[in-house]
């Protein structure tokens, strides 16, 4: 089966031997996605709500390098440092999904790449 690699200059670079997304028959597969800024390379956000919303950036330049938007999205996974945070990270993540939001689950880790606070994942569709 032959993928697509999709890679975003406007989301940072992967930190590892990994591709930001890959698309096969119509589905794209995103890298979970730290509060990391595609241009200095540097690590953004001084509360969970700013982390967060970068995080989300990041999602929608892959996102929409694949020509898709947050409408494809079909799933989400996040992890987060601390589930005490778990509404501030929801309420900032709601805001990018206003009708039919996708399925999901989150998951408190006892630590992130870059010691983040938070990380998200996403699978969309066209």
């Amino acid at each position: 089966m032959a993928h697509t690699i999709i890679n975003s200059p406007h989301a940072p670079a992967p930190i590892g031997p990994y591709s930001q997304a890959t698309m096969i028959n119509g589905t794209l597969y995103v890298s979970g996605q730290i509060a990391l800024d595609a241009q200095s390379g540097e690590l953004v956000g001084g509360t969970i709500e700013e982390e967060t919303h970068q995080v989300m950036k990041n999602l929608k330049a892959i996102l929409s390098e694949a020509g898709m938007e947050f409408e494809n999205v079909l799933k989400c996974s996040i992890f987060v440092k601390d589930l005490n945070n778990f509404g501030k990270i929801n309420e900032t993540y709601g805001s990018y999904f206003t009708s039919n939001p996708p399925a999901r689950e989150t998951v408190e880790v006892s630590r992130l790449p870059k010691d983040v606070n938070v990380e998200i994942s996403c699978i969309a569709a066209l």
